[in-house]
């Protein structure tokens, strides 16, 4: 186990993602809940030496008012969610990092992130740069406070609108350029860029857990590289696509013909808020619709629809209906429906990836670490989405690491 003392950067750190993934891990640290639903306390994990969740402290970036343990309150009267015993046990921890909390910014977030945001809670900013460079002060800040070995930085904000490659997005110095413009009207370097680059140039390994561009350009990617920083994304997959990854292959290990594959999720909680405008939606459809063909190498006709349901809050729940021929052209049907707490199922895997990310920063990694691409929708440098062929991916990643760990005694 690493004696190191690390900061977990969140951006949209109050959000009900950020405010969960916190929580538990002020109650792990605390002895008042066990690992159950962390991938990372499989026996599979053990031989690496993981920080631990009693060695993080928390901070980020929010662009309202509200804190952790305000958040956590609402969740648990409105959801149902969190024991009396764990909020009254993690609010003093909860408190102390509530103080690491700053305001972030909305430049390029879209319409629906800028009406969240709140007075006193934004940080204007002249020009990109400009808050690329507040952003790389509050970090720096951060880990003076706290004598922080290292930061792993994590964006858990709401999905921007989908912003195609520019030019910008390709070439160091035309993106070094559009930094230098004015944050006034449209970009093409929305907030989660300006996040990932503050993040890559002060080398901190970074996690984009949302459809949102983040560092998914060519320039960032490179100096990724060249900075020594790990990264992974995108889109966490949590809840009904992680049932597609799964389903699918079924489908096509018993060469059944799928015809058509309906998903409808409706849930009621900030994020339905965010995704109930269509151009911030388009982000998300966009990497949910993508997974059926990428496994069954055809294209089924597919519908993804989502909906905000306010009644619901965090849970969200998804209807399925699968049509697919079977033998002698014989028609038939697969449905389910699938309920979850939203924040409930992301904000362990969110855990997850900050403590794998941390230990591939650790052994020299740098780059996409497409090994984690069973974590998300739309894993970043691999087209695999077969669940269970990600999932061999990252046991042979862990075996070998352990291989090496064992002919290094």
């Amino acid at each position: 186990m690493s004696s190191k003392k690390t900061g977990l950067w969140m951006i949209g750190a109050c959000g009900g993602v950020g405010t969960t993934a916190t929580l538990g891990l002020a109650a792990l640290a605390r002895g008042l809940t066990s690992g159950t639903s962390l991938v990372t306390e499989l026996d599979l994990f053990a031989p690496l030496g993981l920080i631990e969740p009693g060695q993080f402290v928390v901070g980020g970036h929010e662009i309202r008012a509200s804190r952790f343990r305000q958040t956590a309150q609402e969740m648990h009267e409105r959801a149902g969610v969190f024991s009396r015993n764990v909020l009254v046990g993690t609010d003093d921890l909860l408190a102390s990092w509530e103080e690491n909390i700053r305001p972030g910014t909305v430049i390029g977030s879209g319409p629906a992130i800028e009406r969240l945001a709140e007075t006193g809670a934004v940080r204007t900013a002249a020009t990109g740069r400009e808050a690329v460079e507040f952003i790389k002060a509050d970090l720096l800040e951060f880990k003076k406070k706290h004598d922080l070995d290292e930061i792993v930085f994590i964006h858990v904000a709401s999905t921007e609108p989908p912003i195609p490659l520019e030019a910008e997005h390709e070439d160091d110095a035309k993106f070094a350029k559009a930094l230098e413009k004015s944050a006034v009207g449209p970009t093409t370097i929305p907030s989660s860029t300006l996040y990932a680059t503050a993040a890559i140039e002060l080398g901190c390994p970074y996690v984009n857990f949302t459809p949102s561009l983040g560092a998914s350009i060519p320039v960032l990617e490179r100096l990724a590289k060249a900075k020594g920083v790990p990264l992974a994304g995108k889109d966490g997959k949590t809840g009904e696509t992680l049932m597609k990854t799964v389903l699918a292959p079924m489908f096509s290990r018993r060469n059944w013909k799928i015809l058509s594959w309906v998903g409808h999720n409706i849930f009621g909680n900030r994020d339905g808020v965010v995704l109930d405008d269509p151009r911030h939606k388009a982000s998300k459809v966009g990497t949910k619709d993508q997974v059926v063909s990428g496994i069954v190498g055809y294209k089924p006709q597919t519908l993804v629809s989502i909906e905000y349901i306010q009644s619901l809050d965090d849970w969200k729940t998804a209807w399925d209906h699968i049509h697919f021929e079977g033998f002698l052209g014989t028609k038939m049907i697969l449905q389910f429906i699938w309920q979850g707490c939203d924040s409930l199922l992301a904000a362990p895997l969110v855990i997850d990836l900050a403590r794998l990310i941390l230990d591939a920063k650790g052994r020299g990694q740098s780059g996409i670490q497409s090994q984690f691409a069973s974590f998300f929708k739309h894993p970043e440098g691999s087209k695999e989405h077969d669940f269970f062929r990600q999932w061999n991916i990252l046991e042979e990643h862990v075996a070998e690491l352990t291989a090496q760990s064992g002919a290094g005694k």
